[in-house]
């Protein structure tokens, strides 16, 4: 009883870490777009701003907050779509692979939750990824080297850590925060293509030399400093934030796989045979490399504990579930 306590009580805090998520993205994307926007006035009329009107900064931070929002809204009811269309994942049918859907609706029914579609990557690397919002929309993906490679209990034990994800709402989670990091990531690039095009605009122009004045120049250095700021250590403070957050979950959806398949060897044998695979994932990315079933990226894969390691080590993962056999 107090691990069935456990997980419901995960699933309700991973439900509040989502709802501050979007509180905390659009509040984040908003003073990102304000202070880059500010930064990038400053780079292309710097006097301007000794006249700014600093009214129109509330005007700015409601446009800001709304294009947050809606970037948000996008990544939940949406984001699940554009996971797939990027991975190039198709829709399987039951009847193209019945024992696959056997798998997927008996681990399912232990979860508690509708057994969602399965879509099939056509890659011979072994690997697969949750996603969606919710248990009632939710998908998985597999690749068709994970499918032909694994034995029916491994197949289990990978579907199972897949279902754990959706069950306790890490599918939605790590979602949000994809989309945080790309967001900041596209701010950031804007900021710097803006910061080269002045660069050359001004050193290319007579009067781009001339000095404004003292006032309106001191105001722009200001907001461009703040500015570059911004774009500097947001992208960084954004991913080390994901990164952390995706080890930990990684850790507890293979221990409730266990719990859900009552096999700690499936998931045990699947992890022993991805440490051996050496075949790149050819559409996965480094924005979406964290919600796969172990790191598609075999380069990013070796750093172990480092800090910006989107998974644990998979060896790491093996001595955990090994302690349960204990």
């Amino acid at each position: 009883m107090s691990a069935l306590v456990t997980f419901r009580d995960l699933i309700a805090a991973n439900r509040r870490k989502s709802a501050w998520l979007v509180v905390g993205f659009c509040v984040f994307t908003t003073l990102a777009i304000l202070g880059i926007s500010l930064g990038v006035i400053a780079l292309v009329a710097p006097g301007a701003l000794e006249y700014w009107d600093w009214r129109q900064t509330a005007v700015l931070t409601l446009l800001a907050a709304a294009i947050s929002g809606m970037v948000a809204l996008l990544a939940v009811y949406r984001g699940d779509r554009f996971l797939l269309l990027a991975s190039g994942a198709q829709p399987i049918a039951k009847a193209d692979d019945p024992q696959l859907y056997n798998v997927v609706e008996e681990v399912a029914i232990a979860a508690g939750i509708p057994t969602p579609p399965v879509y099939l990557i056509d890659d011979t690397a072994m690997n697969a990824f949750a996603t969606g919002r919710d248990p009632q929309h939710a998908a998985i993906a597999i690749t068709r080297g994970l499918r032909e490679k694994l034995t029916r209990d491994e197949l289990q034990g990978v579907i199972a850590h897949e279902i754990a994800h959706i069950r306790n709402y890490d599918i939605r989670l790590m979602m949000l925060l994809a989309v945080l990091i790309g967001t900041v990531a596209v701010l950031a690039d804007f900021f710097f293509q803006m910061l080269r095009f002045t660069g050359r605009v001004r050193s290319s122009s007579p009067s781009g030399r001339r000095r404004s004045s003292a006032g309106g120049g001191v105001v722009a250095l200001i907001v461009t400093v703040i500015a570059l700021f911004l774009a500097l250590l947001a992208p960084l403070v954004a991913q080390i934030i994901q990164l952390a957050v995706s080890r930990q979950r990684e850790y507890l959806a293979d221990a409730t796989a266990v719990e859900l398949t009552r096999n700690p060897q499936g998931i045990l044998g699947a992890l022993k045979k991805l440490a051996l695979d050496t075949e790149v994932l050819e559409v996965a990315n480094r924005g979406t490399a964290h919600m796969y079933f172990v790191n598609p990226i075999r380069q990013y894969a070796a750093r172990g504990h480092s800090i910006f390691a989107s998974h644990p080590p998979i060896q790491e993962r093996i001595r955990r579930l090994e302690q349960l056999l204990v």
